[in-house]
């Protein structure tokens, strides 16, 4: 089938169009043909289907002679005759009242008799999506503004479902949106596509981007996924899953890389309905909330088809994907050209910094980077929107398009409901405003009036704050910062957080600190995982039985968390260096994990005590250290970060470093084997006098300024009294680092540093680069400033 009906011109199917079609199919059905007949190839499997033409619409409008009927209602809408709620409903009655020319109904019923009886079904059931000759331009979305219907059946409840694809081209929230973008409500036509269902009521349906939608952050892709029809996501009223794939390695079927995945509430689904209910939402079942929607082969399936299409289309795509529950098989319905970060300019970074926060009232995923500080304007329900207060910050459940209207009002959005890819968070993006959503309980704990700070500035967690903070930002043209020849990384311990900095020009990282993870994401002691079953504490061992629920070897758990959370901080500066430094928790610290208390010795002087190198070979600990190996090999080894560096802290003796290094050997970890480099810091002034002996084990030095300058001066670096004396650029402290450049240049071993000294004294940076230093890693607000002082002290 190519065309049919009349001239020819009024249905197309998906096979014989192209994305150049727009004009003729709108963006939506027209990329669905370009996927077709391009990429199918490829093995992308895309619905088959057909799709009404521009010509279609307008012989509809023209045979029942409402043309100048619309122009008019609009024109009166225009000049403040009517209200735009009077002007949409008479439109669209228009639409609704007429009826079908007799070739243009003749040409949707063959059309979809043939596209039933290519699929060997009477009646097939199809998708009906309006796709408007304007919509997914690069500055506009046109997210949510016309209506699609599913699950769709026989000739004349297809007919009826085109007229009403049709009629929402006016809906009130399509003509404000065009309005607002200044296009001419007159000029733009509707193509309706009509795609063979995919039967994701039994399985489960999603979005996708080929860029991270919050960051920018082009390596990544995203997919949100959720249990029965895709409508729930998009609308914001399902909690989803959110897994992220990294595009660099995904040409490798070796390797699994697969940076997160974060299980969703999934509290319902959309399923088929009965008689005139096409569809409707049941709750899911205890088993479908506990599980993932999609395993690992189809994460990466789809993964593979995402950068297969951005690379198709030269741009960062928004696709919507399903899999039909009864074959197994995966489709993408929909693609689109992503039309936030595309147009931002890559040079140009922004920062906001967020100073005298309250307390957190309410946190969940932040969409954008900005921070904003508004009073709240809680809206409980469509009908009361016009209760808004400019300027406000919105508060409500979850936005459908309905809500646009004032979501273009408000100061910034923050929702009960809804993933990165939800209308709340589709529509807060694309006007450039802070949300956070899927809070799970803004609607409850914040009030109309209340003073609120919404920052979406510190990763993907979005936090909101009592009260009103200081914001401030800043805004650095990244062109013009010249290359350098002492390399300058950046210190993180934040997995979250880390793709805000990808647009630096960072040369890796030169410090990730393992704690970070094991804090936030984890949260449990290694030793309590290995033997969970001895626990006495009742309390701790409930809490770890619930976070480590539906893994079978509770180990896992630690190895999972962990990996994945290194994998976004490696990820981030892929194929460039990221020394991840093994845990050096100090006992009282330990002890603080879930779990912790039963594992470690109470000491008088922790920070001194049994901590860093010491642990990794003790029986004490041995078995937790295990754990932190495993992670690192399933890291490099299977997910395929090989830019991964391990480094060791606080290792006293040349003696203690070969037992560390053959307790690694036995979990899988092997200096050389693979690439792998092990780096041992430099923090005790025994690794400055026996410096040229521990080249001989290592591959690097990273200097530890804080602990170097405490037990140079013999100042313990958290004591009040002592910390006129604590100085990290002290004289004493200055000739130990000296020194050890010196013999690290001699031997080849590669140094840094990564303490505080050089974020906290930019100008620190001149002494380290005419000392030889080979990097300098520093905390990413210092970056810039640290950058440009080597800089300055390289070119003087």
């Amino acid at each position: 089938m190519n065309t049919v009906g009349g001239a020819g011109t009024l249905i197309r199917d998906f096979e014989h169009l192209m994305r150049s079609d727009v004009g003729l199919v709108g963006g939506k059905n027209s990329s669905l043909g370009e996927m077709l007949s391009a990429l199918g190839a490829e093995g992308i499997a895309v619905p088959p289907g057909f799709a009404t033409t521009s010509e279609a619409y307008w012989h509809y409008i023209d045979a029942n002679g409402i043309r100048e009927k619309i122009a008019t209602l609009v024109a009166e809408w225009q000049s403040d005759k009517a209200s735009l709620v009077e002007t949409g409903h008479a439109v669209r009655s228009l639409f609704l009242r007429g009826t079908w020319p007799e070739d243009a109904a003749t040409a949707i019923r063959t059309a979809y008799q043939q596209l039933s009886a290519r699929a060997g079904i009477d009646n097939l059931g199809v998708a009906v999506r309006s796709s408007a000759t304007a919509e997914d331009l690069p500055d506009a979305s046109f997210a949510g503004q016309l209506e699609s219907y599913l699950n769709i059946s026989g000739e004349d409840g297809l007919l009826d479902a085109c007229r009403r694809c049709y009629a929402s081209l006016f809906t009130d929230r399509a003509i404000s949106y065009r309005q607002t973008k200044g296009f001419d409500h007159m000029s733009i036509a509707l193509s309706v596509g009509v795609q063979r269902m995919v039967r994701s009521d039994a399985g489960g349906s999603g979005v996708m981007f080929s860029i991270d939608t919050e960051s920018g952050f082009d390596k990544i892709v995203l997919i949100n996924a959720a249990w029965g029809l895709g409508e729930n996501i998009v609308q914001g009223t399902v909690d989803p899953d959110e897994y992220q794939v990294f595009k660099p390695l995904l040409g490798d079927a070796n390797l699994v890389p697969i940076i997160e995945k974060k299980r969703g509430g999934k509290a319902i689904k959309m399923v088929y309905g009965s008689g005139q209910t096409r569809t409707r939402n049941v709750p899911t079942s205890k088993a479908e909330r506990a599980a993932f929607v999609l395993s690992d082969n189809e994460i990466l399936q789809l993964g593979r088809w995402a950068c297969t299409v951005e690379k198709h289309y030269g741009c960062p795509m928004d696709m919507e994907w399903a899999k039909d529950g009864v074959t197994g098989k995966l489709f993408l319905v929909q693609a689109r050209p992503e039309t936030v970060h595309s147009r931002r300019d890559p040079a140009v970074f922004k920062t906001y910094e967020v100073g005298k926060k309250g307390p957190v009232l309410a946190t969940g995923l932040s969409v954008g980077d900005a921070a904003v500080s508004g009073r709240v304007c809680l809206i409980e329900a469509a009908k009361d929107i016009g209760q808004f207060i400019d300027g406000s910050v919105l508060v409500t459940g979850a936005t459908d398009p309905d809500w646009v209207p004032v979501m273009k009002r408000a100061a910034a959005i923050v929702t009960d409901h809804g993933g990165r890819t939800s209308h709340a968070a589709i529509v807060s993006r694309e006007l450039g405003l802070p949300a956070v959503v899927g809070t799970g309980q803004a609607t409850y704990v914040l009030h109309t009036g209340q003073d609120v700070t919404v920052s979406c500035a510190e990763g993907d967690i979005g936090f909101v704050y009592e009260g009103i903070s200081d914001i401030t930002t800043k805004t650095v043209d990244l062109s013009g910062l010249p290359a350098v020849r002492t390399n300058v990384m950046l210190n993180l311990a934040n997995p979250a957080a880390a793709y805000r900095w990808w647009r630096l020009p960072v040369d890796g990282i030169g410090l990730a600190r393992m704690e970070f993870v094991v804090t936030n994401a984890i949260r449990i002691h290694p030793m309590a995982l290995v033997h969970f079953d001895r626990l006495k504490d009742a309390r701790a061992k409930q809490e770890i039985a619930r976070l480590t629920a539906g893994y079978g070897h509770k180990p896992d758990y630690f190895i999972d968390k962990l990996s994945h959370g290194f994998a976004a901080l490696c990820a981030t500066v892929h194929p460039k260096p990221a020394i991840i430094r093994m845990s050096d928790f100090k006992t009282n610290e330990y002890a603080g994990l879930l779990g912790g208390a039963e594992f470690e010795p109470k000491e008088e002087n922790p920070m001194l005590g049994f901590r860093g190198a010491s642990r990794y070979y003790s029986p004490n600990y041995k078995d937790g250290f295990a754990l932190e190996c495993r992670a690192i090999k399933q890291l490099r080894d299977v997910m395929g970060f090989t830019n991964a560096i391990v480094m060791i802290p606080f290792c006293r003796t040349v003696g203690e470093a070969k037992k560390v290094l053959e307790v690694m050997a036995e979990n899988g970890l092997r200096r050389g084997e693979n690439g792998l480099q092990v780096y041992v810091m430099c923090e005790i002034p025994s690794n400055v006098i026996l410096a040229a002996e521990f080249t001989e084990h290592f591959d690097g030095f990273s200097i530890g300024s804080n602990d170097l300058t405490q037990l140079t001066l013999g100042v313990d670096r958290d004591s009040g009294e002592l910390a006129y004396l604590f100085n990290e650029e002290d004289e004493a402290v200055k000739w130990m680092i000296t020194r050890v450049i010196s013999v690290a240049r001699k031997t080849g071993c590669k140094i840094g540093i990564c303490g505080q000294a050089s974020s906290d004294h930019p100008n620190f940076a001149k002494f380290l680069v005419e000392a030889g230093i080979n990097s300098i890693s520093v905390s990413p607000d210092s970056f810039l400033e640290v950058k440009q002082h080597v800089v300055d002290s390289e070119s003087a």
